[in-house]
């Protein structure tokens, strides 16, 4: 089932259950899923552009709770986290620590990185195998730890 398609499902679900919060966020990801097709000139994205999209939306709505929590805006916090936990039942299942530790040290095995100046060779690498099942900070945390 595409992405779109269990986006549809959810919606017509989320209007029975008169459940405002989740259809608003599908809402939101199937215009971005709209307005990303509308640019590149397609009728259908690829999983990888759909993958795309919602990693953007998770970063987004990360980037925005970071600002209202140093802002003190308890209530925008709490709103923000609810969109990002509906954002990220879309998502492909995440990495565990251990498995993206693996990860990485085949990676920088595979690239020959000695230091921290090969990090970026490494990190190109390694996005394209784990494309949205791991956090970009996450995975540089582990790579610095890697290429001490």
């Amino acid at each position: 089932m595409s992405l779109l398609d269990k986006l549809n499902q959810d919606m017509k679900q989320a209007m029975k259950n008169r459940d405002k919060e989740t259809l608003g966020v599908i809402r939101m990801i199937k215009a971005s899923i709209q307005n990303e097709s509308i640019k590149l000139g397609k009728d259908t994205l690829s999983e990888d552009e759909d993958l795309a999209i919602l990693s953007r939306e998770v970063k987004q709505r990360k980037d925005s709770l970071q600002e209202f929590k140093s802002a003190g805006r308890d209530d925008l916090v709490e709103k923000i986290e609810t969109e990002l936990s509906i954002v990220k039942r879309y998502m492909p299942e995440q990495l565990t620590e251990e498995e993206l530790v693996r990860i990485v040290q085949e990676t920088i095995q595979e690239v020959n990185a000695t230091s921290k100046k090969d990090m970026g060779k490494v990190m190109s690498a390694i996005m394209s195998k784990v494309k949205g099942r791991a956090d970009g900070s996450q995975i540089k945390d582990v790579v610095l730890q890697q290429l001490k």
